[in-house]
């Protein structure tokens, strides 16, 4: 398994919108063959700051993630909200719950 965690600084006032662009990815991220977990989570001291935790069967599936439809829609939609690029971090589970 394979844990992928990205750190997204949203502009200002564009919160709601990443929010709401992100339900779709979402929602089609959880039904992919290699994807075991996925969340969002925003800061509750940190404006702007949302934490996007994924875990994956293997590198291939995260991989394979990023060539979905539903991800490069996503992608695309909140480009124009980020107050810096993305940052991931690829991490190998230690201990870890359904």
């Amino acid at each position: 398994m394979i844990a992928y965690c990205v750190e997204v600084y949203v502009k200002n006032g564009f919160e709601q919108n990443f929010i709401e662009a992100s339900e779709d990815n979402h929602k089609g991220t959880i039904k992919e063959p290699g994807n075991i977990r996925w969340d969002l989570s925003r800061s509750s001291d940190t404006e702007g700051l949302f934490l996007i935790y994924e875990i994956y069967k293997d590198i291939d599936s995260v991989k394979a993630h990023k060539e979905t439809p539903h991800y490069l829609k996503w992608r695309e939609s909140v480009a124009p909200w980020m107050e810096k690029s993305r940052y991931g971090r690829l991490f190998d589970p230690v201990y870890f719950t359904a």
